[in-house]
């Protein structure tokens, strides 16, 4: 709060117009009491706050309750809500293959997605950046809002980004994403753009909607193609010097690990191997003719019993087990989420994993499967511009449809 003896009238007003918004936007409607109660403010000064966020375009009233029934005597009640279709955020995962936009109003519902893919691994920056904002108009389409609505603009990575909003890239895979997107996207929009690493949004996303809600520390692994972690500590989200916290690199050098891929990679390669030997497997015939047996194809493989599928499981489970022991050896987690497009297949994983763990670590964490599938980082890049929002509301301007 604002200093009393210091304030002045202006800073007095914005400090509480952002207390009211802040009541209104974490309820449904609230009467002027309710506001008054919440805040500490008086009926005038309630009022005026509330005339002034209408105004703004922030809020809107709804019909008196005695008109709803709830009032028979006295003055009726004005009842004030948060328009959460005044503005909307995006949400924008891009990957090395496809990018997935979506679109979210103010409450963080999601109301538009759309999902391209990129022609090929290596393509020009202005190639990519043009299929990010084509995905991206078409997301805003599928939900009928105006480019200009958009108030925030969050871009998950899979590279370090810095508190600066940089691309840390001295590794040639980061490069891939040093592409000059967020001046490309204001340029072409408008619109405000904030960059930051997947692992770290994917974990906004399962403590806002997934397993991690109410929990203070846990990791979220990205297990896909290769393990990357969005690291919470205390609540807090960790980003290192140069956004680099969580990166796997070091996977390189451990015992048993030798490597930061994924277990979807992972399958692939021991899949192929087992192949190569002309092991008796039904991963023979799982495959199209020429096409390559996938992680998925060995998880149905092993639901049927087959005896090369369960070896390859039983050795991601050991897999998984050791790179989740560097991550509690490290950093004592209660918690440890298996995220994005491989959470679904891996839950099989998880209760063999959680017996080895006992022998690589004194302090092993819960493992949970993600719920929210490869939505993960999407949903992490909607609460992050959701957050950026609520914090600069004021500073906003909003524009009607």
């Amino acid at each position: 709060m604002p200093d009393i003896a210091t304030a002045t009238p202006q800073m007095l007003r914005r400090f509480n117009a952002a207390t009211v918004l802040g009541v209104i936007r974490s309820s449904n409607a609230v009467t002027v009491s309710e506001l008054m109660d919440a805040t500490g403010l008086t009926r005038a000064t309630t009022l005026s706050v509330c005339e002034d966020l209408m105004a703004r375009g922030w809020i809107r009233e709804l019909e008196n309750q005695r008109d709803f029934g709830a009032y028979q005597k006295g003055r009726p009640a004005r009842r004030f809500e948060l328009d959460e279709s005044a503005g909307c955020v995006l949400g924008i995962d891009v990957g090395v293959l496809k990018t997935t936009v979506v679109v979210a109003d103010l409450r963080g519902k999601t109301v538009g997605r759309a999902s391209k893919p990129f022609r090929g691994r290596e393509i020009e920056a202005e190639e990519r950046i043009g299929v990010i904002s084509q995905t991206a108009l078409l997301a805003l389409e599928a939900a009928g809002v105006a480019p200009d609505q958009v108030l925030a603009v969050t871009v998950g990575l899979a590279a370090p980004v810095g508190r600066d909003g940089n691309i840390l890239v001295s590794q040639p895979f980061w490069r891939l994403f040093d592409v000059g997107l967020k001046k490309a996207l204001h340029d072409l929009h408008g619109w405000e753009v904030v960059l930051e690493n997947d692992a770290n949004l994917a974990a906004l996303g399962e403590c806002w909607r997934g397993a991690g809600g109410g929990v203070q520390d846990l990791a979220v692994l990205l297990a896909g193609e290769r393990f990357g972690a969005g690291l919470v500590e205390s609540g807090r989200l960790l980003h290192g010097t140069a956004g680099g916290a969580g990166e796997m690199a070091y996977l390189d050098m451990v015992e048993g690990v030798g490597s930061a891929d994924g277990l979807a990679a992972l399958a692939r390669l021991w899949a192929a191997e087992a192949l190569a030997r002309e092991s008796k497997t039904t991963l023979r015939t799982a495959a199209a003719p020429g096409g390559e047996v996938t992680a998925q194809h060995v998880f149905a493989a092993a639901a049927q019993g087959d005896k090369v599928a369960l070896d390859i499981l039983d050795r991601l489970s050991d897999r998984l087990a050791r790179v989740v022991s560097t991550v509690a050896i490290l950093l004592n987690p209660e918690l440890v989420v298996i995220g994005g497009a491989v959470a679904d297949s891996a839950s099989v994983l998880l209760e063999p994993a959680a017996r080895k763990l006992a022998s690589y670590t004194a302090t092993p964490p819960r493992l949970a499967a993600s719920p929210l599938g490869d939505a993960i980082v999407g949903v992490g890049a909607v609460r992050h511009a959701l957050d950026r929002v609520e914090k600069n509301s004021l500073d906003l301007v909003l524009r009607r449809a």
